[in-house]
C-alpha cells in the first residue's frame, strides 16, 4: 500500500481487561541490510525518541500504544521502519483484539488496519514502512517471536546482554525464533561493537516483578550505569548493603512511603552492581536488627513485610505484637533511639565473617539526630582498612554530627565515608540521586586499590 502522508501515526491496539497482559509498541529503523546501525535505532519505552526526532514513542493509554514516524525526517540510509509489539507477563494468545492501525498524523485519516491472531508469541513485527521507487509503502508482516522484545531486537542487530548468544536472523516471516535472551523489561540495547558502553546486568527474578516496577528498575539500572561510566567504571561489581533508620523520628517518612520508595531505588543499585542481585539489609534504632536479604524478584513482598518502624506507644508503653510474619523483625526490640555505632559495628562484623572478592558499598539512610559522635567516629576510623565504603544519606532533618565532618577529619589513610543530605528525596530525580550516591565511591575504589585495601 502506498503511503503519501509525511508523518504516520501507528497505533497498536487491543482489548484490555482483567488478566490481559501489558502490551508495548516499539520501532526499529533498518538499513538495506535489514539491521540497525546502532542501538539508537531502537525506539521503545526505555528509549522513547530517535536522535533524529523522526520516530517517537508517544506513550500508552488503555488498550493502545502509539508511535509517530516522520517519513520525511528519516535519513536516506534508512530503508525500512519495522513496527513491533511485545507483551509482558503472558503471551499474545492472552491479548484479545490485537491490531495495528495507521493514520495520517496531520489529518487523522485512517490509512490501514491489520488484525493479528497469535498464540505463544511474546513479540511481533506487526508491519513495516519501506521505501520503494522514491516513495514509501506499508505492508503487514505478522512475524512472531517466542522470546519477547529481546529476541526480536537481537535478530535485527541490537546487542542484548545475555548468557547465551542469539541465533541467526529469521529467513522467513513464518518462523518463530527461540532465543536464550532476557524478558522485554530487561532489554537494554548496547552499542555497536567497538564502543565502550556500560553493561546492564540482568537480574534473576526480574521477570516476576509487576510491569511498572520492572520498567522503573530497568531505567534505573541504566542510569546507575551512566553515573558509573562518568567515572570510567563500565563493569563494576560490588556487594551492596542497605541500612535503614527506624528511630522514632522516622515514623512520618515510613508512613508517607518515603522509605519504601528509597528502598526500591536502592534495589536497583544492587541489581546493577551485585552479581546475584541480592542486597543484605539492616534496620536500627536503639538496637540493630538484620533483615532478610532483599531479593530483587521479591521486592514488592519485601517492602510490605520489612519496611517498618517501631511498635512503641506515645507514652513509652510497648504495644503487644499483632503477630509477626515469617522473617519479620519484632520492632519493639529495635526501639526508638539513635545508636548508629551499633549497626555499623554489626555490619563490619558481617563483612569480616563473609568475605567476598568485590568491594562492599553500604547505603546508610538516616534522618539525623546523631549524638553518639565519638563512638561512630571510632567505628568508622577502625573500618578504614576494610574493603567497605560507607555512603550516608540524610533524609531531611539536621544534626548529622560527625557524619557531615568525616571528609575533613585527618589521620585516615583513605576517605572511606561519603555523606549528603536530601531534604525531599522523593523530588530528587534518579539521575541526580545516583550521581550523588556514587560520586565518592569510585575515588575510594582507586585509593583503596593503590593502598592494597582492595585487590
Amino acid at each position: 500500500m502506498a503511503v503519501t502522508a509525511s508523518t504516520i501515526r501507528a497505533v497498536l491496539g487491543w482489548s484490555p481487561g482483567s488478566g490481559v497482559p501489558d502490551v508495548d509498541a516499539s520501532a526499529l529503523l533498518l538499513t538495506s541490510s535489514g539491521r540497525v546501525r546502532s542501538d539508537g535505532d531502537f525506539v521503545f519505552y526505555n528509549q522513547p525518541q530517535h536522535a533524529s526526532g523522526a520516530v517517537r514513542h508517544l506513550g500508552k493509554q488503555a488498550g493502545a500504544d502509539t508511535l509517530d514516524v516522520g517519513l520525511t525526517a528519516l535519513g536516506r540510509d534508512i530503508e525500512r521502519v519495522a513496527l513491533c509489539a511485545s507483551v509482558d507477563g503472558g503471551t499474545f494468545g492472552q491479548v484479545p483484539g490485537l491490531h495495528l492501525r495507521l493514520f495520517d498524523a496531520s489529518s487523522g485519516a485512517e490509512l490501514a488496519r491489520f488484525d493479528m491472531a497469535a498464540g505463544s508469541e511474546t513479540a511481533y513485527v506487526s508491519g513495516e514502512l519501506y521505501r520503494r521507487d522514491g516513495g514509501w509503502k506499508f505492508r503487514a508482516v505478522g512475524q512472531g517471536y517466542a522470546d519477547g522484545l529481546a529476541g526480536l531486537a537481537t535478530d535485527f542487530g541490537i546487542s542484548v546482554d545475555a548468557e547465551e548468544p542469539a541465533t541467526a536472523p529469521p529467513t522467513a516471516p513464518a518462523r518463530v525464533p527461540q532465543h536464550s535472551t532476557p524478558t522485554p523489561s530487561a532489554v537494554r540495547p548496547t552499542a555497536a561493537a567497538g564502543r565502550d558502553e556500560p553493561s546492564i546486568r540482568l537480574t534473576k527474578g526480574e521477570e516476576n516483578l509487576p510491569v511498572d516496577m520492572r520498567k522503573r528498575l530497568s531505567l534505573r539500572k541504566q542510569q546507575i550505569a551512566v553515573s558509573l561510566t562518568k567515572h570510567g567504571l563500565t563493569k563494576l561489581t560490588a556487594r551492596v548493603i542497605l541500612v535503614l533508620d527506624a528511630s522514632g523520628s522516622m515514623s512520618g517518612l515510613y508512613t508517607r512511603g518515603t522509605v519504601a520508595g528509597v528502598t526500591e531505588r536502592m534495589a536497583a543499585v544492587a541489581a546493577q552492581l551485585d552479581d546475584d542481585g541480592e542486597m543484605q539489609a539492616w534496620t536500627f534504632a536503639s538496637n540493630p536488627a538484620r533483615l532478610p536479604d532483599l531479593v530483587v524478584g521479591e521486592l514488592p513482598e519485601w517492602l510490605a513485610l520489612h519496611v517498618r518502624v517501631g511498635q512503641v506507644s506515645l507514652f513509652g508503653r510497648k504495644k503487644p505484637t499483632k503477630g509477626l510474619r515469617p522473617g519479620q523483625v519484632d520492632m519493639r526490640a529495635v526501639g526508638i533511639q539513635n545508636e548508629e555505632q551499633k549497626v555499623i559495628a554489626e555490619v563490619r562484623a558481617y563483612v569480616r565473617d563473609n568475605p567476598v572478592p568485590d568491594p562492599t558499598l553500604v547505603l546508610f539512610f538516616s534522618d539525623g539526630g546523631v549524638y553518639r559522635n565519638a563512638e561512630i567516629e571510632q567505628e568508622l576510623r577502625a573500618a578504614v582498612e576494610e574493603p567497605v565504603f560507607w555512603q550516608f544519606i540524610g533524609l531531611g532533618r539536621s544534626q548529622y554530627g560527625v557524619l557531615e565532618r568525616f571528609d575533613t577529619l585527618p589521620g585516615r589513610r583513605v576517605d572511606n565515608v561519603g555523606f549528603f543530605a536530601a531534604d525531599d528525596i522523593e523530588k530528587v530525580p534518579d539521575a541526580e540521586l545516583y550521581d550523588r550516591l556514587l560520586s565518592e565511591f569510585p575515588s575510594w575504589l582507586a585509593a583503596a586499590r593503590q593502598l592494597g585495601i582492595l585487590r
